[in-house]
C-alpha cells in the first residue's frame, strides 16, 4: 500500500515537473496571426464560415520600450472638468498613493496606483508645483509616461485655511452627532479630506 502510494506521488511530481519546463507564453509573447492547424481544423467542420477571431487579434501591439531610460517624465494631468497638463515633461512627479507617498522618476516600472487625500507636487527642475488632490488613478506606462486623473484638484496656495478649519470642525461635529451609517460615512470622509488638507497646508 505504502508503496503503491509513493509510485504514484512520485508520477505526479515528475507530470508537474515537466509541465513546469513547458510553460506558456504571454499573451504579449504570442504572435497576432490566428493559428494555421486551428484555421485548417475549422474550414473542415464548417468551410461556410469565417474563422472566429479571439480578442488577441483585436488588441493593438505593445508599445515598444526605450532601450534607455528618457531624461524627463511626461505627466498628463486631466480632471472631469479640466485638463490641467498635457504632454509636460517634468523630473519628477510625487503622489499621495494609498500606499504611501509615490515618487516617479522617469523609468519607473509601469503600475497603477490608487489615489488618496494629499498633495500631489510636480518637479520641474527647481519649479515645484503642489496639488491639493482628493482620490484618483495613477497610471504610469513603461515608455515614462504618467496619466494622472483625478476627482478633483486644486493648487495648495488657492486653498483657504480658514475655510479648511471650519469645515473640520463641521464635519468633526456632523461625525459625533450621526445617528446613521449613511450620516456617519458621509462625516467620515468630510473630516478625513479636510484633515488631509489641514495636514498639507501645516507642512
Amino acid at each position: 500500500m505504502l508503496r503503491q502510494a509513493s509510485r504514484l506521488l512520485s508520477r505526479s511530481v515528475t507530470a508537474a515537473s515537466s509541465k513546469s519546463v513547458t510553460a506558456r507564453a504571454f499573451s504579449t509573447e504570442l504572435p497576432s496571426t490566428i493559428d494555421s492547424t486551428f484555421v485548417e481544423s475549422w474550414k473542415k467542420v464548417a468551410p461556410n464560415m469565417d474563422p472566429p477571431q479571439t480578442p488577441s487579434s483585436f488588441m493593438k501591439p505593445r508599445p515598444s520600450t526605450a532601450s534607455s531610460i528618457p531624461t524627463k517624465l511626461t505627466v498628463n494631468f486631466v480632471l472631469p472638468y479640466a485638463s490641467e497638463l498635457s504632454g509636460k515633461e517634468v523630473d519628477m512627479v510625487i503622489i499621495p498613493a494609498t500606499t504611501g507617498q509615490m515618487g516617479v522618476l522617469p523609468g519607473h516600472v509601469p503600475t497603477i496606483a490608487e489615489l488618496k487625500p494629499g498633495i500631489m507636487s510636480v518637479h520641474e527642475g527647481t519649479d515645484i508645483k503642489k496639488y491639493f488632490v482628493s482620490s484618483g488613478f495613477a497610471f504610469l506606462h513603461a515608455n515614462s509616461v504618467a496619466d494622472i486623473i483625478a476627482v478633483e484638484a486644486v493648487p495648495l496656495e488657492n486653498i483657504d485655511a480658514s475655510q479648511v478649519q471650519k469645515g473640520l470642525a463641521e464635519f468633526t461635529q456632523k461625525l459625533a452627532s450621526a445617528t446613521t451609517d449613511l450620516e456617519k460615512a458621509e462625516a467620515q470622509i468630510g473630516v478625513e479630506v479636510h484633515s488631509a488638507m489641514n495636514a498639507a497646508l501645516s507642512g
